[in-house]
């Protein structure tokens, strides 16, 4: 992987927190529940902390990313992706949440997968760790809201 490849991935990177922090800043507000808006209130804040982050690393600011490990449920993995929609129900709309997060960490697993720069390696499982934490809060809060039997 070229240099010019790994900026273009960061970048890309930086555009998909972007993306999901404007995604999780629109559910906390159209939500009428103050619990599930409070907390897509939080991932929107993590979100757009994490591009703040990306960035400073791309400009060469920031020199390494770290965070903190995560257990994977694979809660995500067991179900389909649903289609974003006006009228989601708040289930829904934490299970297409979760399925994002899911698709950005095997995004970058396979990118680092593909580097052949130990630290590009590194910077990619270190984003790959990130989107496995939102996800990991994800499925906890998808499993309470989608199984209410279960609590």
């Amino acid at each position: 992987m070229t240099h010019e490849e790994y900026k273009r991935i960061i970048s890309y990177a930086i555009k998909n927190e972007e993306d999901a922090y404007l995604f999780y800043r629109d559910v906390a507000q159209k939500s009428k529940d103050k619990n599930i808006s409070s907390l897509f209130e939080g991932f929107a804040k993590d979100e757009l902390s994490h591009k703040v982050l990306l960035e400073g690393y791309l400009s060469g600011s920031v020199k390494s990313l770290k965070f903190a490990t995560t257990s994977d449920y694979k809660v995500a993995e067991s179900i389909d992706k649903p289609k974003l929609s006006i009228d989601m129900k708040p289930s829904d709309a934490i299970a297409l949440a979760m399925k994002n997060e899911e698709e950005a960490m095997n995004m970058y697993i396979e990118f680092a997968g593909l580097s052949n720069d130990p630290d590009q390696k590194e910077t990619f499982l270190d984003l790959a760790e990130m989107e496995k934490g939102h996800k990991a809060k994800l499925e906890d809060l998808y499993v309470s809201a989608a199984f209410p039997e279960a609590w």
